[in-house]
């Protein structure tokens, strides 16, 4: 069995027709529209050979993330949802296994609100932003080892075929999809032979290197230090952070040496370890550390959707350790440098939300207090308009969430700044204080971009492909207008690229119009086509083409690479 929990504020859904014949009819109260508030929503597919032990495990789960999630009213909605499997169980036994499920969890204690099974239905719900929120999981029965066999060439053939296949499916795709415009533009792919993880290709991976190489230089210049942790850690490393209590059927695990270890689903852990190899001073604070980590989370395939959701994903940590006294200025820091790269890609915040304490919590009301106090404080001294969310801050501290909205209207957290209470008293992370006194440094951890696959994506989509020149994974195209201007051409590629060593420029000399060469280069997003021919050779001059506008003959080549290369320097 696949599911997907979801801590929701709220899911409504109302049944539209039947899907399935052979199942009943629902009378009118149950084709009524049903809202309910602070649930936890289970979507599920029964597959086959699910039975009653899989039930078992089933309901099992559910109460694990119930409790890790504090679900006190105990609201749980069950979401028959056959998207997450293509291994389906029949209708009659999901029916009863569904049954089964209810039946459990309310002798539990639950209250059940059950979606009907073979209906389509329309659905809305709001996730809850915090780190366990969103969850899925495939659940098996036990099963003893499978004696590996030499393959045969049938075999052999049989998983070609299914390593080749990476088709992507645009028939549900709004033109103006990533995943689209990704194929188009030759940026990257997906296989199943890696679930939700990115093959970049090289114009995506140049574009992904110049995000990178930005945000590198505004940390630098905000005076953050740069860190790399091991991807893979000591199992013990999770029980003392508290992520193997609440995250470990979202970890991948590995055994080496008799020893389990985590492929890591967070960098946090291995920063903290950084932080302890040496003893800090007040005079090291405010210390501002920063990680592009890879890190990666189990999900189940049916809930990935390009790069919007992954499981292998590229996030950009950072740990701020500073006093209290520091707090606020800091938080205005993490604000403005969010801001500021925000803007350079002039993508635009939806709505920001503080989040407030949650029932189950670490630390006093005094520390949470302050804690709260801090973030409010630097929001109404920048006079940002914000969203208030209580109760659902994360059980170590509040947090401000920065949400972007895509080209289709959909809004993703991207940016989140979060006062974490757990993480210094777990690993005993301390500093020396003016009085040589040992003090706890109150911890700030945010991620700006969030995940870079997503910001991408949103990126993407939100320029529909029409990068800026310096984001662009080529930046020039040089056409020939005929063959006699072919050398012309490679002089002022030459001239180009001892101007701007750097410069990503490319030709297209085949024979064929130079209409449809333009075309080609619009088609693929090139901010700047050159076309030389024998009026351009005559006068030493170039035809330049911006993308999306008419073409300017006669510019003086030397100008218009002066031009280019202030615009890429600058980013504009």
């Amino acid at each position: 069995m696949k599911i997907l929990s979801l801590h929701c504020d709220y899911i409504n859904f109302k049944p539209k027709k039947k899907a399935l014949k052979s199942i009943d009819d629902l009378d009118e109260k149950e084709k009524s529209e049903k809202k309910i508030e602070n649930a936890l929503a289970i979507f599920l597919a029964a597959e086959k050979n699910d039975n009653e032990e899989i039930v078992n495990k089933l309901v099992k789960n559910i109460q694990e993330i119930a409790d890790q999630v504090n679900l006190d009213n105990k609201k749980v909605v069950l979401y028959p949802y056959a998207h997450l499997s293509s291994n389906l169980a029949s209708p009659e036994n999901a029916v009863k296994l569904l049954d089964m499920t209810e039946k459990q969890l309310e002798d539990k204690g639950f209250e059940v609100v059950k979606a009907p099974f073979g209906y389509y239905k329309q659905f809305e719900l709001k996730c809850k932003g915090h780190p366990l929120s969103e969850l899925s999981r495939e659940i098996t029965s036990d099963e003893g080892e499978v004696e590996e066999k030499e393959m045969g060439e049938k075999e052999r053939g049989k998983l070609l075929n299914e390593i080749r296949n990476s088709q992507l499916d645009t028939s549900k795709l709004k033109e103006n999809d990533h995943r689209i415009i990704g194929q188009k533009m030759d940026l990257f792919s997906f296989n199943n032979m890696a679930p939700g993880m990115v093959f970049w290709h090289n114009n995506g991976l140049t574009l992904k290197k110049e995000i990178v190489n930005f945000w590198r230089e505004e940390h630098k210049k905000a005076g953050y230090e740069e860190i790399e942790t091991p991807q893979i850690l000591d199992k013990k490393l999770w029980q003392v952070s508290g992520h193997w209590e609440k995250y470990k059927e979202n970890i991948f695990l590995t055994e080496y040496e008799d020893r389990y270890f985590a492929i890591k689903p967070m960098n946090c852990p291995g920063g903290m370890l950084i932080y302890k190899t040496s003893p800090k001073s007040y005079k090291d604070l405010p210390l501002r550390v920063a990680e592009l980590g890879v890190v990666h989370r189990q999900e189940l395939s049916g809930t990935l959707g390009g790069l919007f959701r992954v499981i292998r994903i590229t996030q950009d940590d950072a740990h701020i350790f500073c006093t209290e006294e520091q707090l606020e200025d800091e938080i205005g820091k993490i604000i403005e440098l969010t801001e500021n790269i925000y803007n350079k890609f002039n993508l635009k915040f939806d709505h920001v939300e503080l989040s407030t304490r949650p029932e189950k919590r670490i630390g006093s009301d005094e520390i949470w207090d302050k804690a709260e106090g801090a973030l409010e404080n630097v929001l109404k001294k920048r006079k940002m308009k914000y969203n208030l969310n209580p109760g659902d801050g994360a059980f170590y501290g509040p947090k401000i969430d920065f949400h972007v909205i895509d080209s289709q209207g959909r809004t993703w957290q991207t940016s989140t700044l979060q006062l974490d209470m757990a993480m210094p008293e777990r690993f005993d992370i301390e500093y020396t204080d003016k009085d040589n006194e040992k003090k706890r440094p109150v911890m700030l951890h945010r991620t700006l971009l969030g995940s870079l696959e997503r910001f991408i994506g949103v990126l993407i989509e939100d320029t529909k492909g029409n990068f800026p020149a310096w984001l662009s994974p080529i930046q020039v195209r040089v056409v020939n207008h005929t063959d006699r201007n072919t050398d012309a051409c490679k002089n002022f590629i030459e001239k180009a690229k001892n101007k701007i060593p750097d410069l990503r420029i490319d030709d297209d000399f085949r024979s064929s119009t130079v209409n449809s060469k333009i075309k080609e280069a619009e088609e693929i997003k090139i901010p700047y086509t050159i076309v030389i021919g024998d009026k351009e050779e005559d006068n030493n001059t170039i035809a330049v083409r911006k993308k999306g506008e008419k073409p300017n003959y006669g510019i003086n080549p030397e100008e218009f690479l002066d031009n280019l290369k202030e615009e890429i320097d600058e980013r504009k």
